[in-house]
Protein backbone atom coordinates (compact mmCIF):
# COMPACT_ATOMS: atom_id res chain seq x y z
CA UNK A 1 0.00 0.00 0.00
CA UNK A 2 1.34 3.95 -0.72
CA UNK A 3 3.00 5.81 2.05
CA UNK A 4 0.94 8.35 3.32
CA UNK A 5 2.11 12.15 2.82
CA UNK A 6 0.23 14.19 5.22
CA UNK A 7 0.54 18.15 6.01
CA UNK A 8 -0.79 20.64 8.41
CA UNK A 9 -2.66 22.93 7.07
CA UNK A 10 -4.89 22.12 3.37
CA UNK A 11 -2.88 25.25 1.52
CA UNK A 12 -0.41 22.91 1.68
CA UNK A 13 -1.63 19.99 -0.82
CA UNK A 14 -1.63 21.57 -4.62
CA UNK A 15 -3.44 19.70 -7.52
CA UNK A 16 -2.61 16.71 -8.71
CA UNK A 17 -0.65 16.92 -11.92
CA UNK A 18 -1.76 13.58 -12.70
CA UNK A 19 -4.62 11.11 -12.06
CA UNK A 20 -2.08 8.52 -10.30
CA UNK A 21 -0.85 11.35 -7.80
CA UNK A 22 -2.69 10.27 -4.65
CA UNK A 23 -3.75 13.75 -2.43
CA UNK A 24 -1.95 14.47 1.05
CA UNK A 25 -3.85 14.07 4.86
CA UNK A 26 -4.62 17.05 6.34
CA UNK A 27 -3.71 16.83 9.88
CA UNK A 28 -6.32 18.41 12.40
CA UNK A 29 -4.09 20.77 14.39
CA UNK A 30 -4.51 21.10 18.46
CA UNK A 31 -7.16 24.13 18.00
CA UNK A 32 -9.55 22.02 16.63
CA UNK A 33 -8.97 18.76 18.40
CA UNK A 34 -7.56 17.09 21.45
CA UNK A 35 -4.69 15.21 21.92
CA UNK A 36 -7.33 12.01 21.87
CA UNK A 37 -8.61 13.01 18.49
CA UNK A 38 -5.49 13.22 17.16
CA UNK A 39 -4.01 9.74 18.41
CA UNK A 40 -6.74 8.45 16.95
CA UNK A 41 -6.41 10.05 13.20
CA UNK A 42 -2.60 9.15 12.87
CA UNK A 43 -3.56 5.70 13.99
CA UNK A 44 -5.87 5.64 11.35
CA UNK A 45 -3.61 6.62 8.96
CA UNK A 46 -1.34 3.82 10.41
CA UNK A 47 -3.90 1.42 9.72
CA UNK A 48 -4.69 2.40 6.21
CA UNK A 49 -1.56 2.66 5.03
CA UNK A 50 1.40 1.36 7.39
CA UNK A 51 3.59 4.44 7.29
CA UNK A 52 3.13 8.25 7.77
CA UNK A 53 5.29 10.38 6.28
CA UNK A 54 4.66 14.15 7.79
CA UNK A 55 6.22 17.41 6.68
CA UNK A 56 7.07 19.60 9.53
CA UNK A 57 7.12 23.84 8.40
CA UNK A 58 9.69 25.60 10.42
CA UNK A 59 6.72 28.02 10.80
CA UNK A 60 4.37 26.23 12.47
CA UNK A 61 3.21 27.02 15.88
CA UNK A 62 5.34 25.92 18.65
CA UNK A 63 1.85 23.88 19.95
CA UNK A 64 1.09 22.41 16.70
CA UNK A 65 4.85 21.04 16.37
CA UNK A 66 4.70 19.73 20.00
CA UNK A 67 1.39 18.02 19.15
CA UNK A 68 3.16 15.87 16.44
CA UNK A 69 5.41 15.04 18.46
CA UNK A 70 3.56 13.79 21.19
CA UNK A 71 1.47 11.77 18.84
CA UNK A 72 4.59 9.86 17.66
CA UNK A 73 5.68 9.52 21.42
CA UNK A 74 2.77 8.12 22.74
CA UNK A 75 1.61 5.73 20.25
CA UNK A 76 5.53 4.42 20.16
CA UNK A 77 5.54 4.29 16.08
CA UNK A 78 8.72 3.92 14.35
CA UNK A 79 6.05 3.98 11.26
CA UNK A 80 5.63 8.07 11.89
CA UNK A 81 8.30 10.56 9.63
CA UNK A 82 8.54 14.03 10.94
CA UNK A 83 10.24 15.69 7.97
CA UNK A 84 11.43 19.31 8.85
CA UNK A 85 12.12 21.70 6.22
CA UNK A 86 13.00 25.68 6.03
CA UNK A 87 11.53 26.07 2.99
CA UNK A 88 9.11 29.18 1.98
CA UNK A 89 5.04 27.86 2.26
CA UNK A 90 4.66 27.37 -1.56
CA UNK A 91 8.35 26.22 -2.06
CA UNK A 92 6.68 23.44 1.04
CA UNK A 93 3.62 22.82 -1.08
CA UNK A 94 5.81 22.15 -4.25
CA UNK A 95 7.85 19.60 -2.14
CA UNK A 96 4.82 18.04 -0.83
CA UNK A 97 3.57 17.30 -3.99
CA UNK A 98 6.85 15.51 -5.44
CA UNK A 99 6.47 13.10 -2.03
CA UNK A 100 3.00 12.38 -3.82
CA UNK A 101 4.12 11.17 -7.15
CA UNK A 102 7.01 9.49 -5.40
CA UNK A 103 4.33 7.18 -3.72
CA UNK A 104 3.27 5.76 -6.43
CA UNK A 105 6.52 4.14 -6.99
CA UNK A 106 8.56 1.29 -6.31
CA UNK A 107 10.26 2.89 -3.17
CA UNK A 108 9.98 1.67 0.00
CA UNK A 109 8.31 4.40 3.24
CA UNK A 110 12.38 4.86 4.54
CA UNK A 111 13.61 6.33 0.63
CA UNK A 112 10.80 8.06 0.04
CA UNK A 113 11.30 9.89 3.74
CA UNK A 114 14.90 10.80 3.36
CA UNK A 115 14.32 11.79 -0.12
CA UNK A 116 12.65 15.07 0.88
CA UNK A 117 16.23 16.31 1.66
CA UNK A 118 17.59 15.37 -1.84
CA UNK A 119 14.51 16.63 -3.61
CA UNK A 120 14.35 20.48 -1.39
CA UNK A 121 17.74 20.69 -2.99
CA UNK A 122 16.23 21.03 -6.05
CA UNK A 123 13.41 23.76 -5.01
CA UNK A 124 14.14 27.58 -6.12
CA UNK A 125 11.60 29.27 -3.80
CA UNK A 126 11.65 33.01 -3.89
CA UNK A 127 9.15 36.12 -3.98
CA UNK A 128 8.54 39.43 -5.70
CA UNK A 129 7.70 41.76 -2.44
CA UNK A 130 6.78 45.00 -2.08
CA UNK A 131 9.01 45.92 0.83
CA UNK A 132 11.28 44.08 3.03
CA UNK A 133 11.71 46.16 5.85
CA UNK A 134 10.85 43.78 8.64
CA UNK A 135 12.00 40.66 6.16
CA UNK A 136 14.33 38.40 8.36
CA UNK A 137 13.87 35.07 6.14
CA UNK A 138 16.69 36.60 4.01
CA UNK A 139 19.63 39.04 4.72
CA UNK A 140 18.83 42.77 4.31
CA UNK A 141 21.05 45.27 3.96
CA UNK A 142 20.56 49.18 5.15
CA UNK A 143 20.49 50.43 1.62
CA UNK A 144 17.58 47.84 0.71
CA UNK A 145 15.77 48.36 3.95
CA UNK A 146 15.53 52.23 3.10
CA UNK A 147 14.66 51.41 -0.11
CA UNK A 148 11.90 49.96 1.22
CA UNK A 149 10.14 53.29 1.62
CA UNK A 150 10.09 54.37 -1.68
CA UNK A 151 6.64 54.68 -3.22
CA UNK A 152 6.63 51.73 -5.56
CA UNK A 153 9.70 49.78 -4.90
CA UNK A 154 9.53 46.52 -5.90
CA UNK A 155 12.43 43.65 -4.16
CA UNK A 156 12.91 40.04 -6.10
CA UNK A 157 14.13 37.73 -3.34
CA UNK A 158 15.25 34.54 -3.54
CA UNK A 159 15.46 32.52 -0.24
CA UNK A 160 16.39 28.43 -1.21
CA UNK A 161 18.56 27.47 -2.24
CA UNK A 162 20.64 30.35 -2.12
CA UNK A 163 19.40 33.69 -0.63
CA UNK A 164 19.31 36.45 -3.01
CA UNK A 165 17.94 40.25 -2.91
CA UNK A 166 17.69 42.79 -5.62
CA UNK A 167 16.28 46.06 -5.86
CA UNK A 168 14.34 45.66 -9.61
CA UNK A 169 14.75 48.89 -11.98
CA UNK A 170 18.06 49.47 -10.42
CA UNK A 171 20.93 49.46 -13.39
CA UNK A 172 23.07 46.87 -10.74
CA UNK A 173 19.88 44.72 -10.17
CA UNK A 174 19.99 41.05 -10.87
CA UNK A 175 17.45 38.55 -11.59
CA UNK A 176 17.20 36.20 -8.93
CA UNK A 177 20.21 32.83 -10.16
CA UNK A 178 17.95 29.72 -11.63
CA UNK A 179 17.74 26.42 -11.93
CA UNK A 180 20.13 24.76 -14.31
CA UNK A 181 17.51 21.90 -14.69
CA UNK A 182 14.08 21.46 -16.39
CA UNK A 183 11.31 23.22 -14.74
CA UNK A 184 7.64 24.03 -13.78
CA UNK A 185 7.32 27.55 -12.14
CA UNK A 186 4.41 28.05 -9.51
CA UNK A 187 3.57 31.66 -7.92
CA UNK A 188 0.75 32.44 -6.32
CA UNK A 189 -0.75 36.20 -6.02
CA UNK A 190 -1.07 38.40 -2.80
CA UNK A 191 -1.66 41.76 -2.30
CA UNK A 192 1.02 43.23 -5.60
CA UNK A 193 -0.44 42.72 -9.07
CA UNK A 194 2.60 42.91 -10.87
CA UNK A 195 3.38 40.31 -13.58
CA UNK A 196 6.80 40.22 -13.33
CA UNK A 197 6.97 36.81 -12.39
CA UNK A 198 5.02 35.75 -15.69
CA UNK A 199 6.40 38.07 -18.31
CA UNK A 200 10.69 38.58 -16.80
CA UNK A 201 11.39 35.60 -14.44
CA UNK A 202 10.11 32.43 -16.28
CA UNK A 203 11.50 33.21 -19.59
CA UNK A 204 15.23 33.92 -17.88
CA UNK A 205 14.57 30.74 -15.77
CA UNK A 206 13.26 28.75 -18.85
CA UNK A 207 11.05 27.56 -17.11
CA UNK A 208 8.56 24.74 -19.20
CA UNK A 209 5.41 25.59 -17.92
CA UNK A 210 3.64 28.26 -15.90
CA UNK A 211 0.81 27.66 -12.70
CA UNK A 212 -0.70 29.72 -10.79
CA UNK A 213 -2.35 28.55 -7.58
CA UNK A 214 -4.54 30.57 -4.18
CA UNK A 215 -1.45 31.65 -2.12
CA UNK A 216 -0.89 29.62 1.32
CA UNK A 217 -2.14 31.42 4.05
CA UNK A 218 1.33 31.61 5.68
CA UNK A 219 3.00 33.27 3.40
CA UNK A 220 2.60 36.59 4.34
CA UNK A 221 3.91 36.04 7.76
CA UNK A 222 6.51 34.19 6.46
CA UNK A 223 7.73 37.04 3.58
CA UNK A 224 6.67 39.68 6.72
CA UNK A 225 4.31 41.39 4.02
CA UNK A 226 0.99 40.54 1.88
CA UNK A 227 2.12 43.07 -1.13
CA UNK A 228 3.68 40.04 -2.77
CA UNK A 229 3.86 37.56 -5.52
CA UNK A 230 5.77 34.36 -4.23
CA UNK A 231 6.77 31.92 -6.53
CA UNK A 232 8.68 28.47 -6.67
CA UNK A 233 10.40 26.15 -9.37
CA UNK A 234 10.77 22.29 -9.08
CA UNK A 235 11.42 19.43 -11.24
CA UNK A 236 7.76 18.56 -12.30
CA UNK A 237 8.11 15.36 -14.19
CA UNK A 238 7.89 11.75 -12.03
CA UNK A 239 10.02 9.85 -14.78
CA UNK A 240 13.00 12.68 -13.67
CA UNK A 241 12.29 12.45 -10.20
CA UNK A 242 12.30 8.71 -9.77
CA UNK A 243 15.41 8.70 -11.99
CA UNK A 244 17.08 11.33 -9.19
CA UNK A 245 15.76 9.28 -6.23
CA UNK A 246 16.68 6.04 -7.74
CA UNK A 247 20.25 7.28 -8.72
CA UNK A 248 21.70 7.52 -4.41
CA UNK A 249 22.53 4.41 -3.56
CA UNK A 250 20.29 2.61 -0.68
CA UNK A 251 21.64 1.98 2.88
CA UNK A 252 19.77 0.61 5.78
CA UNK A 253 19.38 2.81 9.21
CA UNK A 254 22.05 1.65 11.45
CA UNK A 255 19.40 2.09 14.31
CA UNK A 256 15.73 1.22 13.35
CA UNK A 257 16.86 -0.83 10.01
CA UNK A 258 14.63 0.92 7.71
CA UNK A 259 15.78 1.86 3.96
CA UNK A 260 17.06 4.81 3.31
CA UNK A 261 19.04 7.47 0.91
CA UNK A 262 21.59 9.85 2.14
CA UNK A 263 23.15 10.47 5.79
CA UNK A 264 19.95 10.58 8.07
CA UNK A 265 16.80 8.32 8.55
CA UNK A 266 13.79 10.30 7.80
CA UNK A 267 11.95 8.02 10.24
CA UNK A 268 14.53 8.44 13.21
CA UNK A 269 16.17 10.81 12.55
CA UNK A 270 19.51 8.68 12.64
CA UNK A 271 22.96 9.82 11.13
CA UNK A 272 24.17 7.61 9.15
CA UNK A 273 28.43 7.08 8.67
CA UNK A 274 30.54 10.07 6.81
CA UNK A 275 30.67 7.79 3.79
CA UNK A 276 27.56 7.71 3.09
CA UNK A 277 26.58 8.83 0.03
CA UNK A 278 24.86 12.64 -0.64
CA UNK A 279 22.90 14.54 -3.41
CA UNK A 280 24.30 14.09 -6.88
CA UNK A 281 25.00 17.38 -8.79
CA UNK A 282 21.60 18.79 -9.78
CA UNK A 283 22.93 19.49 -13.58
CA UNK A 284 23.45 15.66 -13.81
CA UNK A 285 20.95 14.50 -11.64
CA UNK A 286 18.33 16.07 -14.10
CA UNK A 287 19.50 15.83 -17.60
Amino acid sequence: MPTAIAVTSADLVLPAPDRHTPAAAVLTGPDRTDLAGSLAETATLLERYGHVVTVVPSWLPPATARRLHTVRSLLESDRIALLETDLPPLGTALLVRQLRQLTVCDFSPGVIASAARLLSHYVYAGALLGSVAKLDRVPVGLRAHARSWSPGALFAVLAHPTPHLAKLGTPAAQLPPGPGFATHLTFARGQLTSDWVTAELAGAWQVQGVLENPLPDDSASWWATGRLVEFAAAIPDLTVLYQLVASVRRERCRWCGLELIGDRCGFCAARQSPAAPGAPAPAAAAS
